[in-house]
């Protein structure tokens, strides 16, 4: 598959004859980073593919109002984090149980789970970030793993670098913490 620039892909998203197949070429550019973002926030294999569905769906229905104020990846790691946001609230809701209960879940599916291949230093930091309140889970996750610079995520959370920069650094010390008493 050729690589496109994002403004090439936008550019052939905008002409009727090959929306749908520029499209196709912008799921397969980002599918794969906005899974994994998704997937360490709802640990499930089923739950990620489901809350990436919707995402792709709201991007597509979107797309023809994108208005390159910021990057592609930037919009689509937006829409990805409010519908993981979206889907752990509906969650909580859907059972009644606090975030507590859901981070609880969610470790339970994380040491169940058959798709999980981390050893066991792997599952300790995966166990501490699931302690995290949501907010800092999501920066530590954007910023670890996806290795995203503070500006970009600002963009995605729509929160200040200063905030980030602090949510991330007490995301860090929780997990340091965690890891030294359990």
């Amino acid at each position: 598959m050729e690589h496109y620039s994002d403004d090439k892909l936008l550019s052939l998203f905008k002409n009727e004859n090959s929306k749908s197949y520029a499209f196709d070429l912008i799921v397969r550019k980002y599918q794969e980073r906005l899974y994994w973002h998704i997937r360490r926030m709802v640990i499930s294999h089923e739950d990620a593919d489901d809350v990436l569905q919707n995402s792709l769906i709201k991007a597509w229905k979107g797309l023809d109002k994108f208005k390159k104020e910021a990057q592609l990846y930037t919009w689509l790691y937006r829409i990805a984090t409010n519908e993981t946001l979206t889907f752990l609230n509906k969650k909580r809701k859907h059972f009644f149980i606090s975030i507590n209960d859901v981070e609880r879940e969610l470790n339970s599916t994380l040491e169940t789970s058959d798709s999980y291949s981390g050893d066991e230093i792997q599952l300790k930091l995966q166990q501490a970030i699931l302690t995290l309140p949501e907010k800092q889970r999501l920066v530590f996750n954007m910023k670890y793993y996806d290795e995203m610079k503070y500006e970009e995520i600002s963009k995605i959370l729509n929160t200040s670098v200063g905030g980030l920069k602090a949510s991330y650094h007490h995301a860090v010390k929780k997990i340091e913490e965690f890891v030294k008493t359990n």
